[in-house]
């Protein structure tokens, strides 16, 4: 990419970029640290970059943190199909598997939350604990309702409109900053952290808003596998944050009947975009779960 976030983090930063091919699709991801492995997940309308603070705290923490950008997003390919979850934490497992790491630590946020789940689920010998903020899961939460008040629908209203075909495409394409920005302003709480700048540029690349839309166009597949999925609880150590200004407890009210070994927190004073706006006190949650005994 030409924007800041491909320079942002470079060898001398101790980060490595790297390109992974995965069933004939280049996967991006940076990595940073040594020790035990991290797979971070951003969700939409991002890229691995809104990790970029999360990995330095891990990395000092003596881990390695591997940021990713999953298919059709930032660096990575994107393909024509194949964005459910189910497929898509497929990738991110192999993914894992050729760079050396047998199990590992999922940490996932927004949409990420969606495939982090499908990952914790779908391979739960490899994920050793997980950690799901800033969203609620297709089939495991409830369907919200199109009468839902404007402050609450102003979280709500793009989930149907992101899966139409071809009319977000047609209205948005050479407006992409207009609706991006919209999103970020919306939704952050300290938006002066938030760097929506480079987000723009990747959706506004070609296949960028395609492909994004494709990860809502697949919530019906996503919810068919989810309600499987829900037929086994997680065991792994699971964490769910919420922000004060945004999902609150709702990340926490979703995962109850889902996983065995579930804690929650809200940060307050923060928006939906926690790993930028509240990057301080999530890391410090994080590393105190990954640490935590048992």
């Amino acid at each position: 990419m030409t924007n800041q976030s491909a320079t942002f983090f470079t060898a001398a930063d101790g980060v490595a970029h790297q390109y992974v091919l995965v069933d004939g699709c280049r996967i991006h991801c940076a990595v940073a640290g040594e020790g035990p492995p991290v797979l971070l997940i951003p969700g939409w309308p991002q890229t691995w970059f809104t990790w970029r603070h999360v990995m330095k705290a891990l990395a000092q923490a003596g881990y390695t943190a591997i940021a990713v950008d999953p298919p059709g997003t930032g660096d990575s390919s994107r393909p024509v199909q194949g964005y459910d979850t189910g497929a898509i934490a497929t990738t991110l497992h192999r993914l894992m598997e050729q760079l050396g790491h047998a199990a590992y630590q999922v940490v996932g946020h927004d949409i990420g939350m969606w495939v982090a789940y499908a990952l914790a689920s779908d391979y739960p010998d490899a994920v050793r604990r997980l950690v799901l903020t800033e969203a609620v899961i297709p089939g495991l939460a409830p369907a919200p309702t199109i009468f839902a008040p404007p402050e609450q629908n102003i979280f709500l209203w793009h989930f149907m409109f992101n899966q139409l075909h071809d009319l977000p495409e047609a209205l948005i394409t050479g407006r992409e900053r207009a609706y991006l920005t919209f999103m970020f302003d919306k939704w952050a709480h300290r938006r002066d952290r938030v760097a929506s700048d480079v987000y723009i540029d990747a959706y506004a690349a070609p296949g960028g808003l395609r492909s994004g839309f494709a990860y809502y166009r697949a919530i019906p597949e996503t919810i068919r596998q989810n309600a499987k999925r829900a037929n086994t609880k997680l065991r792994m150590p699971t964490l769910a944050i919420g922000a004060e200004h945004a999902t609150r407890d709702a990340p926490l009210i979703t995962m109850q009947n889902n996983a065995v070994d579930l804690i929650g927190v809200i940060i307050p004073d923060c928006g939906h975009f926690v790993t930028e706006e509240c990057h301080e006190e999530f890391s410090e949650h994080l590393l105190s779960f990954l640490s935590r005994e048992g």
